[in-house]
């Protein structure tokens, strides 16, 4: 018999901020003769909030008041309450990122939203977020075409390569449809600093449909430069955001040169609604119109290329159905006090010391190990690591290393092995409380841009 999660999503945007309430169902696949194998087997969104525009004090904070009324009156309307959420995230995003008081807001909201919410903002967690709410992971898996989709929100431009269903490559330009704002004459009201030497329009300035439209056909450049579909030039670099860690990495197009065909591009996010319905230039107080119809007519739609089955809805959907995932079932703990949040991941026990934080040492572990084996990595652990015990192991054999550590530490000393749970140097981990063998588990990045 399936297990019902109620899980929350809830994402603010550089335009828009927005809540889904979901059930998730989890079902043991083995047989009653097998050693349980927990799997969620369906995702359902049951609670759609309208779709707010951001609440902003001036334009360097996020008003966190004002999205802590959202939250609770939607809450209200969905008929749950905190006590009730076992899962979910809370994304923040594009340029909101950069708000002074984004990671205030983020902990205040996480507390306030439920146990197991997770607090996170970061674009390689953005892009895959999208892209599996937008659909193109599923589209990808069932057609087995190559996938490249761009979420373009209002500060942010999130890129996933999908191929055969899974992300291979993600990547974040600063491109997006509140780069510039005006009101209903035209004028300037904000110019967005990623923007400095590429526009002339500054705060105050009344603007012309075709300066404008001069500034979207470059940042649409970059896209297409981002896809492969034109010459990489300095434009690409400039607009990369602070967390691209190198030069290739900002081009998906690198990754399918060497394909027959091209890939699928696909679009979701606010943007993503103007590329076939034109609107208004000044319809929405940005430039998000007119750069939808520059990318309509660029290269990036003169392939095969599709909307996300959602747009603007993509990440939040992503996050309240796709952030939450399962750990092995044969997992170890002790005197551990769940919810576990934001546990910084290592990869050598010595890095744990440095951390100002709690941490999670990530290891491959061993396929089918020897008692002897498990017995001296116990060991070699119980040596190493002071405090807390944390380890997540992608190999499935974390019950019998937890069962070993246990017989060499006290036992007041908190031990927690989870398997079957990848991990990078520079993700976090949330640890949600037991759901029958397994454990629910969040991976994600923390990068608030300052």
């Amino acid at each position: 018999m399936a297990e019902v999660l109620t899980s929350v999503g809830l994402d603010v945007g550089t335009t828009t901020t927005q809540l889904i309430v979901s059930r998730i169902a989890v079902e043991n696949r083995a047989s009653s003769f097998a050693v349980p194998e927990l799997a969620i087997m369906d995702r359902q969104v049951i609670y759609r909030s309208p779709v707010y525009f951001t609440p902003l004090v001036g334009h360097d904070l996020v008003d966190g008041g004002a999205i802590r009324e959202i939250v609770a009156a939607e809450y209200e309307k969905a008929g749950i309450t905190r006590q009730g959420v076992d899962t979910g995230a809370i994304i923040i995003t594009g340029e909101t990122s950069r708000k002074e008081n984004a990671a205030a807001v983020l902990e205040n909201l996480s507390d306030y939203a439920g146990d197991f919410v997770v607090a996170t903002a970061g674009p390689n967690l953005e892009s895959v977020l999208a892209a599996k709410g937008a659909g193109a992971v599923d589209y990808s898996e069932k057609t087995g075409k190559t996938v490249l989709h761009f979420d373009i929100g209002g500060g942010t431009s999130n890129w996933a390569l999908v191929e055969n269903g899974r992300i291979t490559g993600t990547g974040c330009l600063n491109v997006g449809g509140r780069l510039l704002k005006f009101d209903q004459k035209g004028n300037v009201t904000y110019a967005s600093p990623v923007l400095e030497k590429l526009c002339k329009l500054k705060e105050g300035d009344v603007a012309a449909r075709s300066q404008v439209e001069e500034v979207a056909a470059l940042l649409t450049q970059a896209l297409e430069m981002a896809a492969g579909l034109r010459p990489a030039t300095e434009l690409l670099e400039r607009l990369a955001t602070k967390e691209a860690n190198n030069y290739a990495s900002l081009r998906a197009g690198s990754q399918t040169a060497t394909r027959q065909e091209p890939p699928v591009i696909s679009f979701s996010g606010g943007v993503a609604d103007c590329i076939e319905t034109e609107y208004p230039w000044l319809e929405f107080g940005d430039m998000g119109p007119l750069l939808g119809q520059a990318i309509r007519h660029s290269r990036l739609c003169r392939g095969e290329y599709r909307l996300g089955a959602e747009t603007i809805r993509a990440t939040v959907i992503g996050a309240g159905c796709h952030s939450a995932q399962l750990s092995g079932s044969t997992v170890f703990h002790r005197n551990v006090a769940f919810p576990l949040k934001n546990l910084a991941v290592v990869t050598a026990p010595e890095e744990l010391v440095r951390l100002d934080g709690p941490g999670v040492l990530a290891l491959k572990g061993m396929e089918s190990p020897s008692y002897a084996q498990v017995r001296d990595l116990a060991e070699d652990l119980a040596a190493r690591i002071a405090g807390p015990v944390l380890i997540a192991l992608e190999a499935d054999m974390a019950k019998a290393l937890g069962h070993a550590l246990a017989l060499r530490l006290p036992p007041d000393r908190p031990v927690l092995c989870l398997d079957r749970v990848r991990l990078r140097a520079g993700d976090y981990l949330d640890v949600g409380e037991p759901l029958g063998p397994a454990l629910p588990v969040v991976v994600k990045t923390l990068i608030l841009q300052r």
